[in-house]
């Protein structure tokens, strides 16, 4: 983990609305996968997504008893935090 990231917990890690906006959302900023790790360790489920936004490694991760969360360089972290807000407020 590096010093000048960020991470910020979005949600319940089986909220499946909120991962497909999470979705949508690295999609529109053109994300590309380089990593997807999925594993039990446990009562523990956690899912790793890693993607690369304009040179950026922002790192999505869902963990029991954690949550989804968004961890990466502070200004893409908080870009991905607020449009993943914005989108879900404009949903019914």
């Amino acid at each position: 983990m590096n010093a000048n990231e960020i991470t910020v917990v979005l949600g319940d890690e089986h909220d499946e609305g909120l991962r497909r906006l999470v979705e949508d959302v690295l999609g529109k900023l053109g994300a590309e996968s380089s990593t997807h790790v999925r594993g039990v360790g446990g009562s523990q489920d956690m899912e790793t997504l890693e993607v690369e936004i304009d040179g950026q490694r922002l790192v999505v991760e869902a963990e029991t008893y954690v949550g989804l969360s968004i961890h990466g360089p502070p200004e893409l972290v908080r870009r991905v935090e607020s449009q993943v807000k914005t989108l879900a407020a404009s949903k019914p």
